[in-house]
């Protein structure tokens, strides 16, 4: 649920609490005078469903009302137990404001601090997990590793045609999986290097192998992976899911970076392969997604349009 708040001047709070009233999705409005200004204005606070924030900005912005004049912000609603679905003319909308995901994506287009921290430390795990053939090292690297937010900010970039957005994004993608190739590959080589990894240690032996080689099975799991991205990027259920978004990426490149760094290079092409394919597929089938639910919504709108206007 997204609660407004906005300040309106006396000679148009009429018209506003008009307008919220007779959009879809907008309820329990409040109307009190404001306190805070020395003219004569008023703030409203009214609940919004998330479908139905796109509609309502738009809205908001013919008006007049810029930045400083609201603010849609988040809350968690703890019950009743509610599912957020908009009725819109003939048809129903569920679903994220799609200036919200815009946001996001453009928060985690770039590599902070934070995301290249993070990278690293799955690096360590994952390369760890290689080298031991542990796979509980492997999928713990796996729910560290932030990658699927500049895959899904990659989505957004390219359907939203933000080019500079989808660019940047990628950017940072590219950086985190290249970082851990590198980190894995010089761990490996220092594990070699000081006698801790054992001579007879051989990459295509280890729990991760299978991600070193393409088949049916990669590209299915690629796309349902790109799916799953987008559905929890919009739900900001990132944690939840983010392990199986990046079971299609960290694997392979630290079997990469393993096999670099232990002379075992003759493997790192088929894990090369693998993660160029998992990539290319998680942001075609999650700009898919992304795609057909604003056509969706858009198509919903359109049929509403006669109705409202009755």
């Amino acid at each position: 649920m997204l609660r407004l708040r906005a300040s309106v001047d006396a000679g148009r709070a009429d018209g506003f609490a008009d307008l919220l009233r007779s959009q879809p999705g907008v309820h329990r409005l409040v109307k009190q005078p404001d306190a805070g200004t020395p003219d004569e204005r008023f703030v409203f606070v009214a609940d919004v469903e998330p479908a139905a924030a796109d509609l309502l900005v738009a809205e908001l912005s013919r008006m007049g009302l810029g930045g400083d004049d609201y603010v849609l912000t988040r809350t968690d609603v703890v019950a009743p137990l509610h599912r957020h679905i908009v009725r819109i003319g003939d048809g129903t909308v569920e679903g994220a404001a799609w200036f919200e995901v815009m946001g996001q994506a453009r928060a985690n287009s770039r590599p902070l601090a934070r995301y290249v921290t993070l990278i690293v430390v799955a690096a360590v795990i994952a390369a760890l997990g290689v080298v031991t053939s542990n796979a509980i090292l492997v999928v713990g690297a796996m729910a560290v590793s932030p990658d699927l937010l500049p895959i899904c900010a990659t989505c957004v970039g390219i359907v939203a045609g933000r080019r500079a957005l989808a660019g940047r994004a990628f950017f940072t993608l590219a950086l985190g999986l290249a970082l851990v190739v590198l980190v894995s590959a010089g761990l490996s080589a220092a594990l070699r290097a000081t006698d801790i990894l054992h001579p007879g240690f051989r990459v295509e032996d280890t729990v991760v192998a299978a991600f070193a080689d393409t088949d049916y099975s990669t590209v299915l799991v690629a796309l349902a992976a790109g799916v799953a991205a987008i559905v929890c990027f919009e739900t900001r259920a990132n944690a939840a899911v983010g392990v199986g978004i990046s079971v299609t990426t960290i694997p392979a490149s630290a079997f990469l970076g393993v096999a670099l760094g232990t002379e075992g290079a003759e493997h790192a092409d088929g894990a090369l392969v693998v993660l160029a394919t998992n990539v290319g597929l998680l942001i075609a089938s999650g700009s898919v997604t992304l795609l057909i639910q604003r056509l969706l919504a858009t198509r919903l709108r359109r049929r509403s349009a006669p109705a409202e206007g009755a």
